[in-house]
């Protein structure tokens, strides 16, 4: 498969990060597990040890973003020792899947507790993966330039009452990439790149920065609305810095698109690597990740939700954000629609 060159850059960057082994005793194959994580939260170790209670299997654990990992385990092939892979973005796992680097999983627990449209399936490929938390791409506005009626939708930041008003991080980033991917899927690919330009269009300047710029940015009043995260809204929000405060107050948040599809969620999630060594101890580890106890701190450690229902967790910020209307397209068509959303990147200008 050849992809396009946005594409292309958006997940062919030098390898970045820094790889952390947490070397295990040697151990017979059903007490060893070698994760080869995108996570790197503090609850993250409490999740592992508590893993390992409960099935006495070790963890060696290398973590470092998510393009160097997917890198060393094309270069490792069949000798990689990785055998569950976990990754933060439904556009890299999926980049994951076409690339071969998962096998297919069958286990009737991940297939009852993991709603559907939250599991990548094989699609030809003999892979597959799960979600196992989520988070949700959310709408924030400056309260002294615009009011929430003026951003209801995603479809509205094309409106031309908004022009110079938008802030986006560049739409070849796997986030970018996704919602418009997803957007593809609603509108259709023609639909979805007038979107694009209509959104070009608006811009109040060039692409750059991650998200938190994109809420900063509109917190000064460079831009009257952009696009984040739901989860680094919460990192902000939870901040005692007196900038950070001082953000908050200037700062409206809207969930698009509640009258219609709902507000566009993504993923972290992730399954049993190709070559996997200890293939029965990464099943046991994927089911342990869709036990209530394991999506709490899923879901804690980065401010997102769990995808279990029966979970509960008990984040009063993030709370405060209150009940949304999640948009149920499949996560796996959103990851087939990457070459699309790619494609309409690069015919909009969205660099």
């Amino acid at each position: 498969m050849v992809l396009p060159a946005s594409l292309r850059a958006a997940f062919g960057a030098a390898l970045t990060g820094v790889f952390v082994a947490v070397a295990a005793p040697a151990a017979a194959q059903e007490q060893v597990l070698n994760l080869y994580s995108a996570r790197h939260y503090q609850t993250d170790e409490a999740l592992y040890q508590d893993f390992t209670r409960r099935t006495g299997i070790r963890i060696n654990r290398i973590e470092a973003g998510d393009e160097p990992l997917l890198e060393r385990l094309r270069t490792e092939g069949a000798r990689s020792p990785a055998d569950v892979l976990l990754l933060v973005d439904a556009a890299r796992l999926w980049k994951a899947q076409i690339d071969g680097l998962f096998q297919p999983v069958k286990s009737a627990l991940l297939d009852a507790r993991i709603p559907t449209h939250l599991r990548g399936k094989d699609d030809g490929q003999g892979s597959e993966w799960y979600g196992f938390s989520t988070r949700a791409r959310i709408i924030v506005y400056n309260k002294n330039k615009l009011k929430a009626d003026d951003v209801r939708d995603y479809e509205d930041l094309a409106k031309p009452s908004l022009k110079g008003q938008v802030c986006t991080r560049s739409g070849a980033h796997p986030y970018m990439l996704s919602l418009i991917g997803a957007m593809s899927e609603h509108l259709g690919e023609a639909g979805a790149e007038q979107w694009a330009r209509g959104v070009v269009g608006n811009f109040a300047r060039p692409p750059r920065g991650g998200d938190t710029d994109q809420i900063k940015a509109v917190a000064v009043g460079e831009c009257g609305v952009a696009l984040t995260n739901s989860y680094y809204l919460v990192r902000v929000m939870r901040s005692d810095k007196a900038e950070d405060k001082q953000a908050m107050a200037s700062i409206g948040i809207v969930w698009p698109n509640q009258k219609s599809w709902g507000t566009h969620v993504n993923v972290s999630g992730g399954g049993v690597t190709k070559n996997a060594p200890h293939r029965e101890a990464a099943i046991k580890f994927l089911e342990y990740l869709a036990s209530d106890s394991a999506q709490v701190y899923l879901a804690d450690g980065n401010n997102e939700w769990p995808v279990v229902k029966t979970a509960v967790t008990k984040n009063p910020v993030l709370d405060e954000l209150g009940p949304f209307k999640a948009d149920t397209l499949s996560i796996a068509s959103i990851g087939r629609a990457q070459i699309t959303a790619s494609k309409i990147i690069d015919r909009a200008g969205w660099r």
